[in-house]
């Protein structure tokens, strides 16, 4: 058989494996797969979808290869068969990279009865169950079960084995483990008692984030070392989302991890199709340049875990593309080798033929905005892991409203803060970054002092990194108000006015007023700012008889001001990118665009224009610029499956020209041919007659 990807097999078995391995299938097996399954199909599948990079089923919970490790459980129909071993000599017939997954999250009776101390024990002290298959225990992350058992099968695996790394799944544990060991370890290193709540105020539970986070980090390296003692050139790679960055040192994830693999596999409920792309925005706001994989089933992803099961083509095409547009690899995930349902195939081979033609583009260049939303990694940090989307709530409305608005921007963490990071962008947005140290306070007081322009929320910096309530708002200065009360609520009911004329309140002709936010702080004014949206006090939202204002508009409700160095900064005291995110008002999407169009006081140096709902990306090298455009215009855009996708067109793309540079040409990559355009002044416009699902502009330089 001939090599799938010629430059992917030139690489195999090299430290630089890993940058060649763009295009991913994952099989999970089953208990029975050795007697159910087909390897020769899913080696079709590799052919199929021009995947480059397989990872397999190998050992942990269940091996699938005659393991010799003590209680190390293999399938009971292995027999004399050996079939991960089958499917990795047929990937690397094929020239591809291979990796091994292994899964530590439970173990069998007989581990049990032998290791007793391998199980997570729950707050009452009970020994835990399965909570889905309760004849299997939930091991503890944290202990021996990780620490001694799990290397073995590590080393066992890359020893026999033609791999390039081991990929671990669900091994960071399942919460606060109570097993004696747990207790105390963390009592001795802490001087603190196990955690009974989630509460972000306990000092308890934010000492044990940072002991998790130590000991799952050393345990990483731990791995590694492991492997890399084997095979030099291969690596562990754990299994990461984007809310692990907040659970492990930066430092040691740029030494240890290659490249990163996001476990956010598809959506669910009210979830829009974008949350794949901010994947990739996220890890790139602390990782800016290394390789990101999005996971993405083929099944529905609800919570009630149809996980051997097809959605419909068009959502997992959609997922895929997303992830795409915004640089991902894609990575598809199969669980069970029996295959009845084969309509994935198609979807997913569609959606990797879309990142092979703009594979070459996406590695000569790097993504470019002129817009940043800060991702309030320190903030998140204090939050229990299940219960940080609540608190992204903020971060999720501004998203939106961006793209509502047409509007390219990428994200930048707190924690990657540097003056060089911050001054690649014309305007930084901070949601609600509220826990801040005083040293990421001083780097965007000094940002502004440099002409750099700040939009800031809600209780953007009212609080320390630990959480603490500052006696003032560390950035009043900045925005030129002086706060007098943290945010109260949930308020409802509420209602600010607009006031005067200013560009932030522009557009709501026919209103005197609109709706305001249910979190609300309070702030005073000093000299020199203007106040576009001022307050009503509240008033009862029934009996109906009683719904009036009883006073005066009072209190700024949205800051703004110019700065002496040039930049400009709007503060808004109440919760508007949470409360857009849960109600959708328009008029709020309105004041968020406003806001960040006066904000940025010029025009866009990428604009597009046409009647539709679109997620784009920018993306340049020194001789290139690359727009991508993904198309959101769908009723299913907010509650999936996505049925069908709904062609959008036509449309305008404007981008600026660079001083000193003319129009070369200009290609549309998924359609695979020359572009219509014009130059006007010093702008290039570009038509685009319809885009499908996808569509990228590349115009070059000369």
């Amino acid at each position: 058989m001939k090599p799938i990807d010629p430059i992917a097999a030139a690489n195999l078995r090299t430290p630089e494996w890993y940058r060649t391995a763009t295009r991913w299938t994952q099989l999970t097996l089953v208990e029975n797969d050795p007697v159910k399954f087909d390897p020769d199909f899913w080696i079709d599948v590799f052919q199929r979808t021009r995947s480059n990079a397989v990872c397999l089923s190998a050992g942990g919970y269940i091996g699938f290869y005659p393991s010799r490790v003590p209680l190390h459980y293999v399938s009971k129909y292995l027999g004399d068969t050996d079939p991960f071993g089958r499917l990795v000599d047929g990937a690397r017939s094929l020239g591809m990279h291979v990796m091994a997954r292994v899964d530590p999250h439970a173990i069998h009776q007989d581990a049990a009865d032998a290791h007793p101390e391998w199980i997570a024990v729950d707050k009452d002290g009970n020994p835990r169950r399965h909570w889905a298959f309760p004849d299997v225990w939930v091991t503890c992350a944290y202990g021996d079960y990780n620490n001694k058992f799990m290397p073995q099968v590590v080393k066992e695996i890359t020893r026999d084995y033609d791999i390039d790394a081991i990929f671990a799944n669900r091994w960071q544990g399942h919460g606060v483990c109570y097993c004696e060991s747990c207790r105390t370890r963390f009592k001795g290193a802490t001087g603190f008692d196990l955690p009974i709540t989630s509460d972000v105020n306990d000092p308890a539970w934010r000492a044990w984030s940072g002991w998790r986070r130590d000991v799952l980090t050393r345990m990483v390296i731990a791995w590694d070392n492991d492997v890399k003692a084997i095979r030099p050139h291969a690596s562990f790679i754990p299994n990461m989302g984007g809310e692990s960055l907040m659970e492990f040192d930066i430092g040691l994830i740029e030494k240890h991890c290659p490249f990163l693999v996001v476990d956010h596999q598809g959506r669910r409920g009210l979830e829009p199709i974008w949350l794949a792309g901010r994947n990739a925005k996220r890890m790139r706001a602390t990782f800016r340049d290394r390789p990101v994989v999005l996971i993405t089933s083929i099944g529905p992803e609800e919570e009630y875990r149809w996980k051997d099961s097809v959605t419909t083509g068009a959502e997992i095409e959609s997922w895929i593309a997303n992830g795409v547009t915004h640089g991902m690899l894609p990575w598809f995930t199969k669980f069970n080798g029996v295959v009845p349902d084969e309509r994935w195939v198609a979807p997913v081979a569609a959606g990797f033929e879309k990142h092979e033609k703009l594979q070459a583009m996406l590695e000569a260049t790097t993504p470019t905005a002129e817009i940043a939303i800060i991702d309030p990694t320190t903030t998140l940090k204090n939050w229990a892991r299940d219960e940080r989307r609540q608190a992204e709530g903020d971060d999720l409305g501004f998203y939106h409203a961006l793209i509502e608005a047409k509007l390219p921007f990428e994200f930048l963490s707190d924690e990657a803060m540097t003056a060089e990071s911050l001054d690649r962008f014309k305007l930084v947005i901070l949601a609600n970054a509220s826990n801040l140290s005083d040293a990421q306070c001083a780097l965007l007081r000094d940002y502004a002092a440099r002409g750099g322009s700040l939009i800031a929320a809600h209780e953007t910096a009212m609080r320390d990194e630990s959480g603490n309530a500052r006696d003032a708002f560390a950035l009043g200065d900045v925005f030129g108000v002086k706060r007098t009360a943290l945010a109260r609520g949930p308020v409802k009911n509420s209602y600010i006015v607009l006031s005067g004329e200013h560009p932030v309140n522009q557009g709501y002709e026919g209103a005197g007023r609109i709706i305001g936010g249910t979190k609300l702080a309070e702030v005073e004014t000093v000299e020199g700012v203007q106040a576009p949206f001022v307050s009503i006090p509240d008033f009862p939202d029934l009996p109906m008889e009683e719904v009036y204002p009883r006073e005066e508009p009072r209190g700024a409700a949205v800051v703004t001001r110019e700065t002496a160095a040039g930049g400009r900064t709007v503060y808004i005291p109440w919760n508007i990118g949470g409360i857009f995110w849960q109600v959708l008002a328009a008029d709020h999407q309105r004041l968020i665009e406003n806001a960040v169009r006066w904000a940025m006081d010029g025009t866009p140096r990428v604009r597009v224009s046409g009647h539709s709902v679109l997620d784009i990306a920018v993306r340049e090298s020194g001789d290139m610029l690359a727009v991508l455009l993904f198309n959101l215009t769908n009723p299913m855009m907010f509650k999936g499956p996505t049925r069908s996708i709904y062609p959008v067109g036509p449309h305008k793309v404007s981008i600026a020209i660079p001083e000193g540079r003319s129009v070369r040409d200009a290609q549309l990559l998924i359609a695979g041919r020359k572009a219509e355009y014009r130059t006007k002044g010093d702008t290039v416009e570009v038509d685009l007659p319809e885009i499908e699902l996808l569509e990228t502009v590349e115009v070059r330089w000369s």
